[in-house]
Order: C-alpha cells, then structure tokens, then sequence
C-alpha cells in the first residue's frame, strides 16, 4: 500500500498501536450532514503471509483505530463491526467519538439554557472530552427530552437555536474531542469545477415543498407575525404554512422566528451529486465549496450533505451530495459595527465588493475569475497564515448580489 495513508490499531487503554497500512485493500472515510458520527470502513487481507502478520483485530476487545493522509490525521474512533470471509479477508467499521451521543439515551431537562450549554451538559454526561464550543446567543426557555439519545437533545437545542438566530451550527470530532462549530465559519476556498476536478454530476430541483408565506398562530388563533414573499407569489402562486410559537417569545423574536422560517422554507430544493471527484481530505459533510458548472450556469457556494472518500493506493477519490442553501442572518449588529470601525478591517466583517477580480490563492500566478459587485464577508485577513501577500484578503459573497468567492486585492472593498 501507498505511504500515502497509515492506518495504526491498538487494544483500548494501550499505549502504543500497530501499524497495519499493509494489509489494507480499500478505505471509505464518509459522513453526512445532520449527524454527529463520521465513520471508518475498512477492507483488509486476514491471512497470515510472508512479510506480514494478520492484523488481530477483535471489537469485543475494544479495538480503536487512527486513520492519517500524507500526514495529517483524518480518523480516530473505534471499531464496532466486523466481517470475515472464507476469501481471508475482513471488513471493519469504526465510528468516531459522536457515537457516544447517539448510543446513549436519558432523560434531558434545561430552563434558560443555550444551545451551548445542552452540548456541554449532553458530553459531560456520558464521559466525552470537549474541545470547544462555539457560543451560541439563544437561551432556551424550556426544553425537555425524555428517554432519547444525546444527541435528540443537542440537535433540538440547535434547531431551536437557528430558528431564534438564523445561525446553524454542526458537530464534529477531532483527534479524540468533540466540537461545536458555527456552519458559516466553515466555507473553504476549494472549487470544484468541470474540466477541472469534476468528472460527471447530476443536479436535481424541486419547488414541490416550497412556502411563500408563513404565518405564526396564537394557540387561540390569533395572528402573531405574518411573512410573504410577493414577487415569488406571482410566480408560484401561493404555498402558506401555519405554526404555533413557543409562549414564552416575545413579539420580537416571533417576527424573527417568522422571517427566519420564511427565508429557509422558501428556498427551492437544490441538490447536486458528484462522483469520482479527485479527493479533497478538507471537503467533508458541513462545510461549503463553490461550484463552477458553466453548462448549468452554477457559479454558487453549496454546502457539503454527505460525502464518501475513498483511498485504494494511490488513488483517492470522493463522491459528494450538495445543497444549495442561504444562511439568514441579523445583520444588525455587523451594520453597526462598520459604522464603528469602516476602514479597519478584519475577519468576519461584511463589506462591499466593487467587483472586479477574485484569485483561487493569495499567492502570485493564481488563477483569477471576473466577480460582480455586492456584499461580502471577510473570510480570512491579512493576519491569517494563508496570506501571500499578493491578494492578501479572503472574500465570500452573503448574498446573490455578488459572487465573489477567493482572494482579491487591497481596494476592492469598502
């Protein structure tokens, strides 16, 4: 097998492990969006040969695994499953540290409590080291979860997060700790295109479960906040849906709750497959890469749902499931910090793009594309370690307006 990837196996509780590169066949690395365990399938030779030992592996004895990819560790879980066959060789899948939220069940009740803080209580529970936690600003008045997983908890928690927010978050595991991450931190300047690195793609859309209008009923029927998207009503016709909030919302937050259901209902369905994609370890479920498909007119970030990366040699490959999604957010307080600070910029403040040109790096002798004009996020800044000085800032459209996405020069924004 190619240096390319290490494969290390050890008892639980060992010290040391064993490297057993040699013996392995064909590696899936996979994950997908919406769950907290990315998991590790991996085919082996189980005969005993010259040159080689069988690897020895036995789940009932707690086996854990390391997965590295030139380098840079990609995998560390336990083994949960394994198969052996009269052809001597064996299948063994491994799942991260986010299986202990999804294997253990209790009974979960927070008042006023963030969706931070139901992630740090759910891992404290069952044993599972933190890493870090992204602070999220909703509290949330009650939320209850009798007999169910962990992770029913903090998934509950999150959704009622971005329903307040507009902001999503995900989970992840990371060299044996678990993390919470805000999505909108993890757009990465990858671009996959035709001619490039993608090979064959099927793109589906749907407006079957669209809304163009919501409304949010008192538990007596009385109208709280309303929301309607009347340029898409002339197209579409009208698609209402109707719920109840939680009593304890303000008038406020009900408005912000109905914007926010409208903004994420209204969006078609978008949903992009590819396959045989020349591996990429960083492109994984939850995080965004900008597509390029001129023949569909795709110029868009979408966000990674699940993805398959497979390594047999020296190949690796992944195959992807995409959507195209809009983040809502308040935007309020960035307005108000621009006011503050307009010439002193720095990672995540929104500014205006002028249009012109963006770069696939900072470097000299990147490839440039022409991007429109409009409003932008401050990706990366000239502090980051990724600078090369000659396009020193990281930009990311926030809305259709504009479709920059990579690095540009100084002046281009304000």
């Amino acid at each position: 097998m190619a240096n390319d990837i290490s494969l290390i196996v050890m008892k639980s509780g060992a010290s040391s492990g064993k490297e057993i590169s040699g013996l392995v066949d064909t590696i899936e690395w996979s994950g997908r969006r919406g769950s907290p365990t990315r998991t590790l399938t991996v085919s082996l030779l189980d005969d005993d040969g010259y040159g080689h030992e069988r690897s020895q592996i036995d789940i009932e004895d707690g086996y854990q695994c390391i997965f590295s990819y030139k380098g840079k560790e990609l995998f560390r879980g336990i083994f949960l499953r394994q198969t052996q066959t009269h052809q001597k060789t064996a299948d063994f899948k491994a799942y991260d540290l986010g299986v202990y939220l999804s294997n253990n069940k209790d009974t979960f009740c927070y008042e006023n409590k963030t969706a931070t803080a139901v992630f740090n209580d759910v891992c404290s529970r069952f044993g599972i080291p933190v890493g870090g936690a992204a602070a999220t600003s909703y509290t949330i008045p009650d939320l209850t979860k009798k007999k169910t997983t962990g992770w029913d908890a903090i998934a509950d928690a999150l959704s009622l997060d971005y329903e307040n927010t507009g902001y999503k978050h995900y989970v992840f595991a990371d060299k044996g700790k678990l993390y919470l991450r805000k999505r909108t931190e993890t757009i990465l300047q990858w671009v996959l295109e035709v001619d490039a690195n993608i090979t064959n793609y099927r793109y589906y859309r749907s407006i079957e479960d669209v809304k163009t209008r919501i409304k949010l009923l008192s538990k007596e029927g009385t109208v709280l906040a309303e929301e309607t998207d009347t340029a898409l009503e002339k197209l579409w016709g009208v698609f209402q849906d109707v719920d109840t909030p939680d009593e304890s919302l303000s008038t406020a937050q009900i408005k912000t709750l109905a914007k926010t259901m409208l903004a994420e209902k209204k969006v078609p369905e978008r949903t992009l497959t590819l396959n045989n994609v020349l591996g990429l370890p960083d492109v994984i479920s939850g995080v965004g890469v900008f597509i390029k498909i001129p023949h569909l007119s795709l110029n868009k970030t979408f966000y990674v749902d699940s993805d398959t990366h497979t390594f047999r040699g020296n190949l690796h490959t992944m195959a992807l499931e995409l959507n195209l999604i809009s983040e809502v957010k308040k935007d309020e307080p960035v307005q108000q910090e621009e006011q503050q600070q307009p010439k002193e910029y720095k990672q995540g403040d929104i500014v205006y793009f002028k249009g012109g040109t963006h770069y696939t790096s900072s470097y000299a002798g990147a490839k440039g594309y022409p991007a429109r004009a409009g409003k932008a996020r401050i990706h990366l800044d000239k502090n980051c370690k990724y600078n090369g000085g000659v396009h020193p800032w990281s930009l990311i459209h926030t809305d259709g307006e504009s479709n920059v996405y990579g690095w540009v020069d100084d002046g281009t924004f304000e």
